[in-house]
């Protein structure tokens, strides 16, 4: 394809801080756009357009499970994470269907509701905690402290650990370079024996949580070998906080820079549902869905992705096409209709979408009561975003009230 563009212009420190400019550029060349993975030095496919973006994600020609593809295509990996990746988000069916089902009833809307007056305690504590005046990293003193805590007694993790989990994550996710992996093996390895540790107190003694479910599921005959048990409990406890986190943080970040948005949802809070829709398609806690790749040479809108390259899916880039969002940098808390896919499509839809919309329909709100004066801290351009293609947020949120 020609292009003005460099093939390495995805990692940019400028466009990691705003990637939208950039889709924006990529947009009218083709649906999708082959960059070079700055880490590993293999191309990678983007999508840029939200009716290709929908196609991909349902395409039954790509595989999430990398083990099927050329070697070349894997991502950079140690082996001590193998067991960290056998988990329903890398998988295809009949794998993924045997796996997701034991979880989704978790997860429906009907027990995701019954979780509302813990998240309102939790959020009501954590306010009540915070000084009287001043600032603090709303990130680390809220957005982060709701999910890993609801998700952390969902699955039956004591409350002294859940800090931990945020330094195994941190370390999990990072970009795979070579300086930088033996702290991710270190992580994943403590991570694992921490998991493992925590299933074995479940077997000798069961109690009313997610861990103990998955184990009695096992034991009933579903087939969940150890790794499956393993990479299920650090996929539910890491996906479970992470994409709250940064709903709630990339949320409130686009409410300071609109404060009509944000002085429109205060005087009105029934319009928190839109106004968190809305928020997940200005910036979603996902740049793109994990890694797909091709099983074969794929014949794609004119474009052919040779066997066991890389696909990502820009969720963010198909939440600002305008073909599918009137004025898509417009910040609207009550855009109607908004179809996005900030959570994905198709067969790997975030499960638990229900409880990062409640937490975040909760918080914010109470946020926004409790902190009238609420404020940035800094200049928004001292503001760091978390490196990578996959999550999309803030490092911090230093605010003031």
């Amino acid at each position: 394809m020609s292009t003005t563009l460099s093939p390495q212009e995805i990692w940019a420190p400028h466009t990691r801080f705003n990637p939208l400019p950039l889709y924006a550029r990529m947009r009218p060349e083709g649906p999708l756009f082959r960059q070079m993975d700055a880490n590993r030095g293999v191309p990678i496919w983007l999508s840029t357009r939200y009716k290709a973006s929908v196609e991909l994600l349902r395409d039954p020609r790509f595989t999430k499970d990398e083990r099927l593809v050329a070697p070349q295509a894997r991502q950079a990996r140690v082996a001590e994470m193998e067991a960290i990746n056998r988990n329903m988000l890398m998988s295809d069916p009949p794998d993924h269907t045997r796996l997701r089902t034991l979880v989704s009833k978790a997860f429906l809307p009907r027990r995701v509701e019954e979780l509302r007056s813990r998240v309102e305690a939790i959020a009501h504590r954590l306010l009540d905690a915070l000084p009287a005046q001043g600032s603090v990293d709303l990130i680390d003193a809220f957005a982060f402290r709701i999910p890993v805590t609801v998700i952390a007694e969902l699955l039956g993790v004591p409350p002294e650990d859940q800090d931990q989990f945020r330094v195994w994550t941190t370390a999990i996710t990072q970009l795979p370079s070579a300086d930088r992996l033996e702290s991710i093996k270190q992580a994943s390895l403590a991570f694992m024996a921490y998991v493992q540790n925590l299933m074995e107190k479940r077997r000798a003694e069961p109690r009313e949580d997610l861990v103990s479910d998955l184990l009695q599921a096992e034991e009933q005959g579903d087939r969940l070998s150890s790794e499956e048990l393993i990479g299920m409990v650090v996929l539910l406890l890491n996906a479970g906080h992470e994409t709250t986190v940064n709903l709630i943080g990339n949320g409130v970040w686009a409410l300071l820079r609109h404060p009509e948005q944000l002085e429109r949802l205060r005087q009105n809070p029934a319009l928190i549902d839109s106004a968190v829709e809305e928020m997940l398609r200005y910036r979603g806690p996902l740049e793109c869905a994990t890694h797909r790749w091709a099983r074969e040479d794929i014949e794609f809108h004119g474009q052919v992705i040779p066997a066991g390259e890389t696909v990502l899916v820009s969720l963010l880039a198909a939440n600002h096409d305008p073909e599918q969002f009137p004025e898509p940098e417009r910040f609207d808390i009550t855009r109607e209709p908004n179809r996005h896919i900030a959570f994905g499509f198709g067969i790997h839809f975030c499960v638990g979408a229900p409880l990062a919309r409640l937490e975040a329909s909760i918080a914010l709100p109470l946020l926004l009561e409790r902190l009238p004066r609420l404020r940035l801290a800094v200049d928004e351009s001292q503001l760091q975003w978390r490196q990578g293609l996959v999550l999309h947020g803030l490092k911090q949120l230093p605010v003031a009230f």
